[in-house]
């Protein structure tokens, strides 16, 4: 009946008809494709290969869900005991779990394929990490799992010896391990490097970019809240700010000792300052990479990365001569890097000349890029476990 209408002669002419008539062959052919879609998904779904289930016993398993997975949580409430989420992709049905609750033994597994999210930072965390490696071990040894791989917080130093012995390669049982920052062992076969993320155990959320973020003028060309250590070159970084009046340009809010709480007022603050400013400061810590990248890049504000590697056993300069941030250069980053703070002055001077419409297609092109790696960090953690864990063709 909907071109009825058109055919009567004694009704208006419509000079849109052959529009029309376009318009409902397209839609008809989307409906149907649609509708092709659907039943593909659906036999799809009943062809899932493959059940993996999640076990996030480390804050950086909510970046890995609800970031690079856009997963949600059931409940809500962070500080809930139990909280799961479920999502098909690819071939894979995942499943995650979280919480106090989810403790070894004491919870259903529920599929063959395991992966383990763990923290790995400090000697604590690596006896709590071990309970959980040797409870896989044992799921495994009993067959009631087949493939097990960890995503690791790594030690800042990449001092990860630790987890080395429980490799499939030495003779353990970790098929995959994806582990955060530039640790020398990454080989791109069995062990892949991780993105560090937002800082999810102080709550950071998963921001959706508004028109007013990215085209609104910001108030400070730039920002810095954090700690400086006696010594270090956030000290630099300091004097140069105060040298030109710089400081009074950007939104700086310097603390000398590290605070692993946040206040709501304090966590606030810092979400302000990054949404008003057009760039974030993000000095070396005790590694190069830090949470503040990925948080800036959640708010448009473009990091300004003291690019220099730290001290410890990070980085294999012979095989990547990138690093710091092998991971984050080789996806292309649409960062300023720069070797020293002295190099500052002349970044803030040209900021200063950029127009508006220049700032905010740089926001879009940052926000873009930002989405365009999460959404291949996704897809490559898939696919390397589907390559791992699904039976080859080889015969």
């Amino acid at each position: 009946g909907f071109l009825d209408h058109v055919a009567l002669g004694n009704e208006e002419w419509n000079p849109w008809e052959g529009d029309e008539q376009n318009e409902l062959a397209a839609s008809q052919q989307r409906y149907e494709a649609n509708l092709k879609m659907i039943k593909n998904a659906r036999s799809h779904l009943e062809q899932t290969s493959l059940r993996v289930q999640i076990w996030g016993k480390a804050a950086i398993g909510l970046y890995l869900w609800q970031h690079i997975f856009g997963g949600q949580l059931q409940p809500a409430d962070v500080t809930a005991q139990w909280r799961e989420g479920g999502q098909k992709a690819g071939k894979t049905y995942f499943s995650f779990v979280t919480g106090p609750s989810v403790v070894p033994g004491y919870f259903s597994v529920e599929a063959e394929n395991v992966v383990l999210v763990l923290n790995g930072r400090e000697k604590a965390k690596i006896t709590y990490a071990t309970q959980w490696l040797h409870y896989a071990q044992t799921l495994i040894q009993t067959h009631k799992i087949q493939h097990v791989a960890v995503v690791l917080l790594g030690n800042e130093q990449c001092n990860n010896e630790w987890i080395q012995p429980y490799l499939k390669r030495h003779g353990g049982f970790i098929n995959l391990l994806f582990v955060t920052y530039d640790y020398a062992l990454v080989n791109e076969e069995d062990i892949f490097q991780w993105p560090l993320g937002v800082a999810t155990y102080r709550n950071f959320p998963v921001v959706e970019p508004s028109w007013s973020m990215l085209h609104d003028p910001r108030a400070y060309l730039c920002n810095f809240l954090g700690t400086v250590y006696k010594n270090s070159s956030r000290e630099t970084l300091m004097e140069i700010l105060k040298q030109d009046g710089l400081d009074k340009l950007c939104w700086i809010a310097a603390r000398e000792q590290w605070q692993p709480q946040e206040t709501n007022e304090s966590f606030k603050n810092y979400q302000d300052a990054l949404l008003q400013s057009d760039l974030t400061l993000c000095p070396v810590g005790i590694n190069t990479e830090c949470y503040r990248i990925y948080e800036a890049c959640s708010y448009g504000s473009l990091p300004v990365i003291e690019d220099v590697m730290t001290l410890g056993d990070c980085g294999n300069s012979s095989m990547y001569h990138s690093a710091p941030l092998q991971l984050l250069k080789t996806m292309g980053a649409p960062f300023i890097f720069i070797k020293n703070w002295k190099e500052l002055p002349a970044v803030l001077e040209k900021e200063k000349k950029m127009s508006l419409q220049e700032k905010i297609q740089r926001r879009k092109k940052l926000i873009e890029w930002y989405r365009n790696f999460k959404a291949w960090m996704r897809q490559k953690f898939i696919n390397t476990l589907e390559n791992s864990f699904l039976p080859s063709d080889k015969g």
